[in-house]
């Protein structure tokens, strides 16, 4: 068996099991949790390498609340004390502190496990109120909602039960699955989760032929949860991780989907390549103990995807 990347998360029979995130609590609107929302109180620590933490940046950009939560950066190198705060764009804004793994402590000092981004950080009773990105991304939805802008529908009542489903899926066998192909010990768990990534592809570009996103005619947040994975795949997951089946450019409906994702306004500033690719080829090198960076594939994200005529056709 090979030897693991996170041996604390990787079970006997070679497979990688993510950790459960440790803080768990919710920002709500009325304050009925404990967490009201307010300006200024709450502070987002990021990596901009993270597909986790990338949706949580991208809604919160979407719902209009980068005035009312403030956001710092880690450096998209990790090493045995997790991730840092090395100055320049890289630093703490809050705290002061030069690893995340303060934050951590300073809420459980009892706390054991990776130290991951996002972090949801309350400055009044200085504790993490949330490290789960999901949670994060629907707080951002729904528990801001007098503070952000609700021009930008991305949990809409008539979808939720629909979109809740098919996050479950598309965290099952895409999002973490990816990680769980990447991160396997064995042949043949490595191929099992590779074949699922890939079916679930084939099953969301059929899908993707008959609507422009998969909810309709706007993205939700099921659209951002698929993008971040998707901006990674070709640079990063199909090489770092092996998913060497088809890239997201050889897809008939995915490659303009992205493409039309990542040309909303404001997105494409949220992706950072070179930070991705410097975080996985850089700090796992139990995968890539050379640490040599992958050129960037030569794929136009600017190019015109035409999904424009979807929504007209629905339209009609």
């Amino acid at each position: 068996m090979a030897e693991a990347q996170f041996p604390d998360e990787q079970r006997d029979d070679g497979s990688f099991a993510r950790q459960q995130d440790a803080f768990r609590d919710w920002v709500t609107a009325d304050g009925s949790s404990g967490y009201p929302a307010e300006a200024g109180r709450y502070h987002l620590y990021v990596s901009l390498a993270c597909p986790w933490a990338h949706r949580t940046i991208i809604v919160r950009k979407l719902k209009g609340l980068e005035l009312a939560i403030g956001m710092s950066i880690v450096d998209p190198i990790r090493d045995e004390r997790g991730w840092a705060f090395t100055g320049g764009e890289y630093v703490d804004r809050v705290n002061g502190w030069s690893f995340l793994s303060e934050a951590y402590l300073a809420t459980d000092p009892a706390f054991v496990g990776r130290y991951t981004v996002p972090v949801l950080w309350d400055t009044d009773t200085r504790r993490i109120v949330n490290n789960e990105s999901s949670d994060i991304v629907r707080m951002f939805s729904v528990g801001f909602r007098e503070l952000a802008d609700d021009r930008v529908d991305l949990y809409p009542a008539a979808f939720a039960a629909e979109i809740d489903a098919l996050n479950a899926r598309v965290y099952e066998h895409l999002n973490d699955a990816v990680y769980r192909a990447g991160f396997a010990s064995r042949q043949d768990v490595y191929e099992r989760e590779a074949r699922r990534v890939f079916a679930l592809l084939d099953e969301l570009d059929e899908r993707l032929a008959r609507s422009r996103f998969l909810f309709g005619d706007r993205p939700v947040e099921t659209d951002w949860r698929v993008f971040t994975t998707l901006a990674r795949f070709d640079a990063v997951y199909a090489i770092h991780f092996k998913l060497s089946l088809r890239r997201i450019v050889d897809y008939q409906n995915l490659w303009p989907y992205l493409r039309d994702l990542c040309q909303q306004p404001g997105i494409a500033d949220t992706v950072r390549f070179d930070e991705i690719r410097r975080h996985y080829y850089g700090t796992h090198a139990k995968i890539n103990p050379s640490r040599i960076i992958a050129v960037q594939p030569a794929e136009d994200f600017d190019a015109p995807h035409g999904r424009e005529r979807l929504a007209r056709a629905h339209a009609a």
